[in-house]
C-alpha cells in the first residue's frame, strides 16, 4: 500500500498515455499535456487505453521516480475525459483509493477486487 504526504499536489492526466513511455516519455507528457512543471513536487498520474496499466512520475528533489502497477484481473476507475479538461488535482487520499480498486464515483469496492 502507498502512502502520500497530505503536501503532495496530485495531478491525474485525464487522456491514456502509451505505457511504453518512461522517465523521458512521461516527464514530456507532465509538461507538454498537463503544462506542469515535473520538478514541482507534484506527483503525475498516468493510464493506459484499456485502463488496466497505471504510471506515476514523480520528482523528489534529487531524481524522478517512475512507479508501474498493471492489473491482472479488471481496470482501474479513472476520470472520463470531457470538454477540454486534460487534467485533475486529486487529494492523496483519493489516489491512495483509486490505486486499490476504490470506484471513487460511488465509494465502493469494484466487484473484481473484493477479497
Amino acid at each position: 500500500m502507498l502512502a502520500f504526504p497530505a503536501a503532495v499536489k496530485i495531478y491525474v492526466a485525464v487522456q491514456p498515455v502509451g505505457m511504453r513511455k518512461s522517465f523521458n516519455g512521461l516527464w514530456s507528457a507532465a509538461s507538454e499535456q498537463l503544462h506542469e512543471d515535473p520538478k514541482s513536487g507534484a506527483m503525475f498520474a498516468f493510464i493506459n487505453r484499456e485502463r488496466t496499466r497505471l504510471k506515476l512520475l514523480y520528482w523528489d528533489g534529487t531524481g524522478v521516480w517512475v512507479l508501474a502497477k498493471r492489473l491482472e484481473q479488471g481496470r482501474f476507475s479513472w476520470p472520463a475525459p470531457g470538454d477540454s479538461r486534460t487534467k485533475l488535482a486529486l487529494a492523496p487520499e483519493a489516489l491512495a483509493l483509486l490505486i486499490g480498486g476504490v470506484e471513487l464515483k460511488h465509494g465502493s469496492l469494484k466487484p473484481w477486487y473484493e477479497r
